[in-house]
């Protein structure tokens, strides 16, 4: 397989925050919050280098919205060339990385940033689609793709 953008930027990881000890204490009721959603997903692995999302500037904390008393979710992610191939499986990635680790009153909605992919009304509708995304993940091949990307 030819890779499509054979020499992405690479961008500086952010350190990783560090974790209070009453964000340990199952007793006290923690918000989720924007910070908390990031870190779920910027170690996600590209399927194309071996690099991860946040070193690809794929994901930014800056483009996830929490509404955590809502229950509500955005994350907006940016594939690295506007033909991308792989960007619906990027997006399949973060949601599943998100519907597997978030409570289940969240709702999770992911699309492409705005204005950065060709096909980015055609992606986002798919990647909003519950049963194409189930139907997705039933596919033994494609599944296995998206553990790898979340190193499982």
């Amino acid at each position: 397989m030819e890779l499509e953008n054979q020499n992405p930027e690479v961008f500086q990881q952010t350190k990783d925050r560090e974790v209070l000890p009453e964000e340990w204490d199952d007793s006290v009721y923690d918000e989720i919050d924007r910070r908390e959603v990031f870190d779920l997903i910027r170690t996600i692995r590209d399927p194309e280098h071996p690099l991860v999302l946040e070193e690809l500037n794929v994901v930014q904390e800056g483009h996830v919205d929490v509404s955590d008393p809502d229950g509500s979710v955005v994350v907006h992610y940016t594939p690295t060339i506007p033909h991308c191939s792989m960007a619906t499986l990027i997006g399949l990635s973060i949601r599943v990385r998100l519907l597997r680790a978030l409570p289940e009153r969240f709702k999770v909605d992911v699309r492409i940033q705005p204005g950065t992919h060709a096909s980015e009304h055609a992606v986002n509708k798919q990647l909003a689609d519950k049963e194409r995304v189930a139907a997705a993940l039933e596919n033994e091949h494609l599944l296995k793709v998206v553990n790898e990307c979340l190193d499982i």
